[in-house]
């Protein structure tokens, strides 16, 4: 299975999502490297408050690096370059989140980020990123709570602030 990348979707509506966290999508030219990746092309890259991604960087990675950002007050996203992750908890929140985001474009949804994420080479306990969010990431859930993120009685995703 090919996983979906930012090419196969319109990407102003990531561009507007990530917007309403404060950060910015800037588009990487086909084949150029990609600023702040921490996997190394075609993954999406993090620079301060900004997420780089090709045309062939997958929905799942982008989403996944954003969620990163999303997660860190200003202050800290200011200084991130490349590696954002602070600690377990916030990697494994940051895959539940990232699942929600996809959920907010319209042509991704948390089921294609699922199986993407799956495609990829996540490893998760329950052997998949889907069961993992659904029946195993209470912790995470209450992680992204506590960062007003989320409401974890529903398990959707807040909006953001203005």
């Amino acid at each position: 299975m090919l996983v979906l990348t930012l090419s196969d979707i319109d990407r102003s509506h990531v561009a507007a999502l990530l917007g309403g966290y404060g950060l910015q999508l800037v588009h990487v030219d086909d084949g150029a490297p990609i600023p702040g990746s921490y996997w190394g092309e075609p993954e999406a890259g993090l620079v301060g408050a900004t997420v780089f991604a090709r045309g062939d960087t997958p929905v799942h990675s982008l989403l996944h690096e954003a969620a990163h950002l999303i997660v860190l007050p200003p202050e800290k996203r200011a200084v991130v370059h490349t590696d954002a992750t602070d600690s377990v908890a916030e990697e494994d929140a940051v895959c539940v989140l990232q699942s929600l985001l996809g959920d907010a474009i319209p042509g991704v949804g948390a089921a294609r980020v699922f199986a993407d994420m799956d495609a990829w080479g996540y490893t998760f306990r329950m052997g998949s990123a889907r069961e993992y969010v659904e029946r195993d990431a209470e912790e995470s859930w209450q992680w992204l709570a506590e960062r007003g993120l989320v409401c974890p009685k529903t398990r959707s995703l807040l909006v953001p602030p203005p």
